[in-house]
């Protein structure tokens, strides 16, 4: 009988390990499971996408709080170099992170305010529309407003990475053309493999490639595939089609795996993220085997099993130099280009 191990994090010392996009719950206990796994640093949502900026900012302080009160695990950063010494300092950086901008939509000179308490990655909008333009199920996409023109604008001048997951494909287009930077895709799939409206079609991903930025691959089973519970090798499928669609370079690794006591019931859940929830078109068109106890893919239930992805991807013939740009090296890049340091 044939059995297989986990790479211990020793095993994997001399790996740099960047989640794109973590949502997982802020405790010790996670941040040490996070830590087991070998991940250096993540871009953590620190605010709910859907809370004005009152309760943004008490979420930004919590975090905050946090890590005042863990500074032997875990450290804020807002620059490579800071990241760099996080991780020698046996450190996990927290890159602090929102998923949607409508805090900030009724002054956009807030957005100057949210760039010196440490913000550096937003999204212009999530699923929905906002003042800046549509998410993902907003039909018909009418695309990037007037305002929103101007939320990239500063955002290019205050060096903030702009991130277009949950973005409508009309509104990511209009960003893509209107952005003078880098811009990314924290967690996104490819529609070509996967038909869900939470993943983006070749156009975009090029679009993305484009200007030099990267495109994160996901974990949320939904974007991964409908037909059967999938595993980690649907993952490596996703970043193999856009390596050969965009090259090595535009391809980043990205969890989004609600761990650590994010849903506290299947109920919860249900209502949230699972069958019933919030996007129909999302998570109500998968098979039977989407519960509560399977919703996470086989393989990667856990962030301690990230270093599990290297086979993964050396099973679909990934070069070790293209894994570590995937697991890390891309999104290196694309933060340096935009935040300069």
């Amino acid at each position: 009988m044939t059995t297989t191990t986990t790479p211990t994090p020793a095993s994997t010392a001399t790996r740099f390990v960047i989640d794109g996009l973590n949502c997982a719950s802020v405790t010790r206990e996670q941040y040490q499971r996070t830590g087991s796994g070998g991940i250096n640093a993540l871009n953590l949502t620190i605010v709910h996408p859907w809370d004005g900026f009152e309760k943004s900012m008490s979420s930004l302080a919590s975090t905050l709080k946090f890590v005042s009160e863990n500074p032997d695990i875990c450290t804020l950063v807002t620059s490579v170099a800071q990241i760099e010494a996080a991780r020698a300092a046996g450190k996990i950086g927290i890159i602090m992170g929102a998923q949607n901008s409508m805090f900030c939509e009724n002054d956009l000179n807030l957005l100057a305010v949210c760039q010196r308490l440490g913000m550096r990655i937003m999204q212009p909008t999530y699923m929905e529309q906002n003042k800046l333009g549509c998410g993902v199920v907003v039909q018909p996409d009418t695309g990037l407003t007037e305002l929103g023109r101007q939320w990239v604008a500063q955002m290019n001048q205050l060096q903030m990475l702009i991130d277009l997951s949950h973005v409508g494909y009309k509104t990511a287009a209009d960003v893509i053309a209107a952005t003078k930077r880098p811009l990314i895709v924290s967690h996104g799939n490819a529609l070509g493999l996967c038909n869900s409206p939470r993943n983006i079609p070749d156009t975009q991903i090029k679009g993305v490639a484009a200007k030099g930025g990267v495109v994160g691959c996901t974990f949320f089973a939904p974007m991964l595939r409908h037909d059967e519970r999938p595993s980690i090798d649907d993952w490596a499928a996703h970043v193999m089609y856009m390596h050969k669609l965009v090259g090595e370079e535009h391809v980043g690794f990205s969890s989004d795996l609600s761990e650590g006591g994010v849903y506290t019931s299947a109920e919860q859940w249900d209502k949230s993220f699972g069958p019933h929830g919030l996007y129909p078109t999302v998570t109500g068109t998968l098979g039977p085997w989407y519960t509560y106890e399977d919703r996470r893919p086989i393989g990667f239930e856990s962030l301690v099993s990230t270093p599990t992805l290297y086979g993964a991807l050396e099973k679909r013939g990934a070069s070790s130099g293209f894994i570590d740009k995937v697991m890390g090296g891309n999104w290196r890049r694309v933060y340096r280009e935009v935040w300069g340091e």
